[in-house]
């Protein structure tokens, strides 16, 4: 089912804290899909501070894009957006955990290919999903994204505490904007 277009805003300061909230319920949330989270503890120990989230908002070269419900202008979700040479960067895609599964998230994600677009004038869109997310990876891939090949290592080390398998890394993927 197709849910209702959204209404998107570039996020200022006064969103970081709401932002900060969304981003970290997503990424901890449970999903019953098989491959959808990948490894639930390392999902649950997800941590994002509003420090990390007002970088992105005050950087010219990058935004969190919000989508917000036209009635009630509730922040439904977000993705952030980065300029990096002549390549655009979707990174912390999120959308509240209670409406997975209504088609935001795809709405997002072509706003969000839009935007970098025209605002920037790119003709790549890049990103990246862990290796272990493989119904994610297959969800980007049917969004138009394709693996490259290449492989980001994980950053173990900002998990001392947690017993992780060995191998993970992130996957990069991009697709062409440019038609």
């Amino acid at each position: 089912m197709a849910s209702k277009p959204l209404n998107f805003s570039i996020a200022g300061e006064q969103d970081a804290e709401r932002l900060q909230q969304l981003i970290q319920s997503a990424f901890r949330a449970e999903d019953t899909r098989a491959d959808w989270v990948g490894d639930m503890g390392l999902a649950s120990s997800f941590h994002l501070s509003v420090d990390e989230v007002l970088p992105v908002i005050n950087n010219p070269e990058s935004d969190y894009l919000v989508a917000r419900d036209p009635e009630t202008g509730a922040i439904l979700g977000v993705v952030a957006v980065l300029k990096r040479g002549q390549t655009g960067r979707l990174a912390m895609l999120a959308v509240d955990p209670s409406l997975h599964r209504g088609g935001i998230g795809r709405q997002i994600v072509s706003y969000a290919q839009e935007y970098c677009s025209k605002t920037w004038g790119v003709e790549k869109l890049g990103l990246n999903a862990l290796s272990t997310r493989q119904a994610l990876i297959s969800w980007y891939s049917r969004c138009g994204f394709k693996e490259t090949g290449e492989r980001t290592p994980f950053p173990y080390d900002r998990f001392p505490d947690r017993e992780l398998q060995e191998g993970l890394v992130f996957v990069e993927m991009e697709k062409d904007i440019s038609v």
